[in-house]
Formats: C-alpha cells, structure tokens, sequence
C-alpha cells in the first residue's frame, strides 16, 4: 500500500483557509457557473445571472463544513483516479493506429460504467453511509439487507434481458 507523503514546509497553499475556503469555494463557483453557461437554464447571455447563482452556491457550500469536507476528501480521489487514467490512456495510445477510434463504444461504455462505480463507493465510503446502512438495516433485521439485494439482482436481471432482447429486434 502506497504510504502517505509528508511535506514538512509551509506556504499559502498549505494553509487551512486557503484549502478549506477559497479552493472548494472556487471549484464549485467554476462548475457551477460552467454548468449554467452550457445548459442556459436562465437564458442566452446571461453570464451576469449564471455568476451570481454560482456565486450564491459557493458561498453556501462553504458555510457547511460538511460539504467542504466531503469535497476535500473526494478532490483527492478525483485527482488519482484521471492520473491512472491518464497512464491507461497513454498505454492505449501507444498501440493504436493513427484515425481509429482510440477506445471503441463498448469500452466507452465499461469505463463510464466503472466511473459511476468508483466514484459511488468513493461517496458511499466517505460520507459513511455504508456505515449507516449496516447500523441501521443489519443489526436491526438482516432479512432487509438480504431482500434489497435479491430485488437489485432481479432488476438487473429483467434489464438485461429487455436490453438484449431489444437489440435482436
């Protein structure tokens, strides 16, 4: 297991106002604002509405210390996960053909699933709430947790064969 590095020095970058207020503070206010500016939810040409909404969502975000520490711990998550992607990527391109496609639609479509996978256990195993679902559904009555996971696996079951169904019509 990789270990932990240390950094023994101090500056603006290390300290706890700059990394627990105006970073996640700018984050936010960019995807936030970003996100307005691609989906004109209120209206073309409206950059001043989209800040303020994006301003007002990143001054709320860090008035909760719970949601900053939420991000502060899935930011470095975040950040191994595109390096290894990145490397993966790399190793991909290094075998492939110049005007292929570099990943087809099927491996498009593992990887966004294995996104949503990694990124839901990151979540999951940060905010606790693993934690929770086990103090709360098993110790009070395992036939629950038993129960929600054979209806999952029906649900899985019944959508894979609509799916495969749907595609030899």
């Amino acid at each position: 297991m990789a270990t932990g590095f240390t950094y023994g020095g101090e500056t603006i970058l290390s300290n706890p106002i700059f990394v627990e207020t105006i970073l996640p503070f700018l984050l936010i206010f960019t995807i936030v604002f970003a996100v307005l500016q691609k989906s004109k939810i209120l209206g073309d040409d409206k950059k001043q509405i989209d800040a303020i909404v994006a301003l007002v969502v990143g001054l709320l975000l860090i008035s909760f210390a719970q949601a900053t520490g939420i991000i502060l711990q899935l930011i470095p998550f975040m950040a191994v996960s595109l390096v290894v992607f990145l490397v993966f990527l790399i190793l991909v391109g290094s075998f492939h053909k110049q005007g292929e496609d570099l990943l087809g639609k099927g491996m498009k479509s593992f990887l966004l699933i294995l996104v949503l996978i990694a990124v839901t256990i990151a979540v999951v195993y940060i905010t606790n709430f693993w934690q929770w679902i086990i103090d709360t559904y098993y110790s009070a009555d395992s036939s629950i947790v038993s129960s929600i996971i054979f209806i999952a696996i029906i649900i899985g079951a019944v959508a894979f064969v609509l799916k495969s169904s749907v595609k030899k019509e």
